[in-house]
């Protein structure tokens, strides 16, 4: 089925500490993703690039490193991405760090009401300004978005989302107060050793299951940083045990069928940290994935 597709990106870096994500937008779109998008049938629209204050400190606040500069920049993606949903098109948002999520979830939110959220990442991203270990705010999104604190990242947005009706897949380094956070307010926690024991067709079954139950849809938000470094060098934070890409093609192939996606994050590609465009071109692929590429179609049998 044709679909009409917005892109918007945003070149952020302030939320992490190595610089380089900004340039993840104009990575991943290098890979073609447009015309790629189109020869797949739908239509497309580029909204162009959100782009950050040059940022002359970090700010006073130390736990919120760069605060000012990231909500400004937030806020605009926010209205961006709620534009893009009330012109009935499907959002995909391209990355730049994680900390851009508190926007494009919040605006999903907004638009639909209650909804589920897929976080596939290798980190929990639950942390707050009191008890973040770094102040990086790419490490706190997913807890602003179910008003888990800080609400300063939020604070454009009025929708929240209810913490159990988020499922994690691919953690393997969450820090010991966010793992605690984590379990008091009932986020669903899919670790990289659940995958290798279970599956992850089994684990996709039982995240679709949490997010997309009672919801309008779900929000994927996909860190690069979730697959193997061996097989995504180009990201920020790079953890090593990571998803394959062929589980991470499954996710969204999963996905994809279930017809429940209402918007994409594809966050934390990294150009200065990859090799040829490895990371950016993986990156475009999974989001094609996502809008319904299959092999199939080269045989000209869908």
């Amino acid at each position: 089925m044709k679909k009409k597709i917005g892109i918007v990106g945003s070149q952020m870096d302030l939320g992490a500490v190595r610089k380089g994500v900004d340039m993840g937008p104009l990575a991943i779109r290098h890979s073609g993703l447009i015309r790629k998008i189109q020869e797949t049938g739908h239509n497309v629209r580029d909204y162009g690039d959100i782009v950050p204050m040059v940022a002359t400190s970090e700010g006073e606040n130390k736990a919120l490193r760069y605060e000012k500069e990231v909500n400004e920049a937030n806020e605009r993606l926010f209205k961006q991405v709620l534009r893009i949903h009330e012109d009935e098109a499907f959002p995909i948002i391209l990355g730049g760090d994680h900390s851009i999520a508190a926007a494009s979830v919040s605006a999903t939110a907004q638009h639909f009401g209650e909804i589920g959220v897929i976080w596939v990442d290798a980190h929990g991203d639950f942390n707050d300004d009191t008890i973040t270990p770094t102040g990086n705010i790419h490490g706190m999104p997913l807890s602003a978005v179910c008003g888990c604190g800080p609400d300063s990242i939020v604070r454009f947005a009025g929708a929240r989302v209810d913490p159990r009706k988020i499922a994690i897949v691919g953690a393997r380094d969450l820090d010991p107060l966010e793992t605690k956070k984590l379990k008091e307010k009932g986020v669903n926690v899919f670790a990289i050793s659940d995958i290798h024991h279970f599956g992850i067709r089994k684990i996709m079954e039982e995240a679709i299951g949490i997010a997309g139950d009672g919801t309008k849809g779900i929000h994927l938000s996909f860190d690069m940083d979730a697959l193997d470094p061996g097989n995504a060098p180009g990201v920020g934070t790079p953890v090593m045990n990571g998803m394959t890409n062929r589980e991470g093609f499954i996710v969204c192939e999963i996905l994809a069928d279930t017809d429940r996606l209402l918007a994409i994050d594809m966050v934390e590609t990294n150009p200065l940290l990859d090799t040829r465009n490895e990371t950016g071109n993986l990156a475009a692929e999974l989001i094609l994935t996502c809008v319904g590429k299959t092999d199939y179609q080269l045989f000209g049998i869908l």
